[in-house]
Formats: C-alpha cells, sequence, structure tokens
C-alpha cells in the first residue's frame, strides 16, 4: 500500500482542495496532516481569537473525513522536520502543500523542501481564486493597481472546481494530537469549519449583495472571510459559483474576491511590504501617543463611527469593512500615527486576519499602499451620514448614545447635553486632516 501525506495549512476543507485531491490521486492511503507549529505562535498568527476558530476547523474537518475512512492526524513541532518524520516513518511516495505568499509560507517551503527533496509537491491555487502572479502586467511582476487586475483577472482561465473526495483512506495506528483548545477573546466569534461556511455561503442572500454590502446598519456583508482566510472555503469555488449565478450582487461579491486575490499576488511579488512602505511617502509619523492610541483601541475617540467600529471588533474578533476602513484612516491620516501600530491591533483580534489583506489594506489606507490617492482621509462624519445615515449602527456599538435619535448621534458633541459617560473628540471635528496636511506639506 502506498502512502502519500497531504500537509494543511490555510486550506482546511474537502470541497475543491487541490492539495488533498493531488494527495488521494498520488497513492493508496492519504494522511492528511496538521502540524501545530510552534513558529506560527511565535510570528505572531495563532492570537486567541485566530486559535479557537481553527479548534473548530480541525474538530470539523476531522468529523468530515472519518465518514471516508480517513482522519485528520495533528502533530506538534516545526512543521518541516516533522512532516519529513513522518514520511520516513510511512515510507511516503509524496507529501503536498499548497502554495502561500508570506515569508513566512515560504520560509518553511524551503525547509520542507530540503527535508523531502523530490517528494515535495507544491500545489497553486489552494489559498485564492486566480493563483498570484497568474496575470502580470507587461515587464512587471505584479499589478499595482487594482483596476487593471480586476480586468486582467476577469479574463484569465480559473482552476476547475473540484469535488470533495469519496474516500480519503488512512492508514492506522497513527499517533494524533488532541485538538488544541483555546479560549477566544473576543466572545462572539463564529463557530468555524467547513460544514459552517458551507451553510452560512448557501443562506446568504447573493442577489442583494451589492444593496446591503456597504451598509453599516443592515450587517449584510456575507461575513465569510474567516471562512476563506483558513481556507473552510475555497475562494475558487466562491468566485465560481457567484459568476454562474450572475447579476448586480453576485458582480459585488466576485470583485470583492478579486481585491482579495490582489493583495496576495502583491504580497506574493513584494514580502517586505508586510512590514515596510509598498510606497515610501516620507512620512514621519508622530510617536505612539499612549493616550491617543488607547482611545482609539477601545473605542473611545469621541467619534462615533470609529468607535462602533473598534468596539465591534472587540466584541466579535471581526468588523464591517468599511468601519475597518474609516477606523484605519482615523489612526493614520487623522491622528497621523503609524499604519503598523493599527495592523497590529486588528492582527491581534481579527479572526479573518489575513497578512495580506490586513497589511495591504492598511497601507492602501495610510497611502503608504496600492491607493493611486495618497492624501485620501476618509472623513469619519461624512462616512456616517453615506454608510450610517440613520445612526443604527453606531447605537448598536455604542450604548453611551443609544438613546440619541437620527443623524444626531454621529455629532454628539452638539448636543445640548452631553451623552453620559461618552469621551469627547480627542481631536478637533473641524481639523480632521491637519495633522496629514502639515506632515505631508500639503497646505
Amino acid at each position: 500500500m502506498t502512502v502519500a501525506i497531504a500537509l494543511l495549512t490555510q486550506d482546511l476543507r474537502l470541497h475543491d482542495n487541490p492539495v488533498l485531491h493531488a494527495a488521494c490521486a498520488a497513492a493508496d492511503e492519504v494522511v492528511p496532516l496538521f502540524v501545530l507549529d510552534p513558529d506560527v505562535d511565535a510570528a505572531g498568527f495563532a492570537a486567541p481569537n485566530r486559535a479557537a476558530f481553527l479548534a473548530d476547523c480541525l474538530t470539523d474537518l476531522d468529523a468530515s473525513l472519518r465518514p471516508l475512512g480517513g482522519r485528520l492526524v495533528l502533530r506538534r513541532g516545526p512543521a518541516a522536520s516533522v512532516t519529513a518524520r513522518l514520511a520516513a516513518e510511512l515510507d511516503a511516495v509524496s507529501v503536498h502543500v499548497a502554495a502561500g505568499v508570506s515569508g513566512f509560507a515560504h520560509r518553511r517551503e524551503r525547509a520542507l523542501r530540503a527535508g523531502l527533496g523530490d517528494r515535495l509537491h507544491v500545489h497553486d491555487g489552494s489559498l485564492t481564486a486566480l493563483v498570484p502572479g497568474a496575470v502580470t502586467p507587461a515587464g512587471k511582476d505584479h499589478y499595482a493597481v487594482f483596476t487593471p487586475y480586476f480586468r486582467a483577472w476577469s479574463q484569465a482561465p480559473h482552476r476547475t472546481v473540484l469535488r470533495a473526495p469519496k474516500a480519503v483512506r488512512t492508514p492506522g495506528g497513527l499517533a494524533s494530537e488532541p485538538v488544541p483548545t483555546a479560549a477566544p477573546e473576543s466572545p462572539g466569534l463564529p463557530p468555524g469549519g467547513e460544514r459552517a461556511g458551507r451553510r452560512r455561503w448557501r443562506s446568504y442572500p447573493l442577489e442583494r449583495y451589492a444593496e446591503l454590502h456597504d451598509d453599516l446598519a443592515a450587517d449584510g456583508t456575507s461575513r465569510l472571510s474567516p471562512y476563506l482566510h483558513f481556507g473552510c472555503l475555497s475562494a475558487n469555488e466562491l468566485a465560481a459559483a457567484a459568476t454562474r449565478r450572475g447579476g448586480d450582487g453576485a458582480e459585488a461579491f466576485v470583485r470583492q474576491l478579486v481585491w482579495r486575490d490582489f493583495h496576495h499576488q502583491v504580497l506574493a511579488a513584494r514580502p517586505l511590504s508586510a512590514r515596510h512602505d509598498y510606497r515610501d511617502r516620507g512620512d514621519r509619523w508622530l510617536p505612539e501617543d499612549e493616550e491617543e492610541c488607547t482611545a482609539w483601541r477601545q473605542g473611545r475617540t469621541g467619534f462615533p463611527l470609529v468607535d462602533a467600529g473598534m468596539r465591534q471588533l472587540a466584541r466579535e474578533g471581526w468588523m464591517h469593512n468599511r468601519a475597518r476602513l474609516v477606523a484605519a484612516s482615523f489612526l493614520t491620516k487623522t491622528l497621523y500615527r503609524d499604519w503598523r501600530i493599527g495592523a497590529r491591533h486588528f492582527l491581534r483580534l481579527l479572526v479573518d486576519g489575513d497578512l495580506a489583506n490586513n497589511q495591504l489594506n492598511w497601507q492602501w489606507v495610510a497611502g503608504t499602499g496600492t491607493d493611486t490617492r495618497p492624501n485620501r482621509v476618509l472623513n469619519p462624519l461624512a462616512q456616517a451620514d453615506r454608510l450610517d445615515p440613520d445612526g443604527a449602527y453606531v447605537r448598536r456599538w455604542v450604548p453611551e448614545l443609544a438613546h440619541v435619535a437620527g443623524r444626531k448621534v454621529h455629532r454628539p458633541w452638539l448636543l445640548d447635553e452631553r451623552p453620559a459617560g461618552y469621551p469627547e473628540p480627542i481631536v478637533d471635528p473641524a481639523a480632521l486632516s491637519a495633522r496629514l496636511r502639515r506632515a505631508r506639506d500639503l497646505d
């Protein structure tokens, strides 16, 4: 009996999984392997919210494999050495893993190659709808602007969606670690796992996505991002399904999937952009002021839309995308603090905390990334009027303002009576871009 190993990373699913599909085709028996790697903890990726969601994902995947004749094998230690030892123990004919885009993924792949040689097979297309680098502009290695990337993405051939395997036969007698328990930092996390993700996808009213996804109060986004981050759902499968359905909602949804692919292809080409400015604007960020940054983290800036978003993040480990952009603009453009301060805080709490999307969205807002308008300021008051016109989102997350009616909730400093317990604005509402303009000499 031949044996292959499917080393799973951010592809914790049965459906449309090139790694699992290839391993099943390569051998009589397959070991679906997940390694609890201490280097992941050291790199800061295993924050409590994501660790709790991951535990759900692993439990769910094991339960899905059991009826197929398989099970998930968990081992602990450095991924490359653990996998090489198991391959030697089983005399595995091949080891299969998904290609990643981060510096961490590249280092892991090099270590796996050193230990496994030609037995290692790295598969593209597990983590994104289109492989990073599949489309490039003439003479360059990646697209730096979204719109031309979107056009190229739309015209490119995409990988065929793979069916879930009918059988996954795993050798008996293999030792396995228990699924680790983890307490989330945020009490309102969703359940993890492929089955939960597919239920959410099947029940989501895709035809209304274009209408609802910017409406903060409606909470009408798909909330599929955690399932995409952990690979419980395939971006390729979702893009194909939405394209088949068609309509304005499906088109708007696919566009957001393309944004995700766009950021992955940028990070794949420029791994250092996870820590360094993609485009240096000569910024000399103000020092990290403890009082202001703490107010921002706690949702006590005195600007209700910013505070509502930050409190939603603390409660749910997730934040509406538009609120993310507004909160990020407030930190980087209004307070003029380094985008890395905000990116670290988001990665600590976001259950969908994806390195490519988090870091490059922060850079887009800060003006150091791919935005063609680097001095753009998302005014929290104008954004509140557009995205939360009746104030329902703010009242949901800022109880001190729950009694304030209508749009007045966005400007509590204009009320005759100051809301009890709610702070004054930490910067002048009439000078929201003053620090940025001085620093970048825009006046």
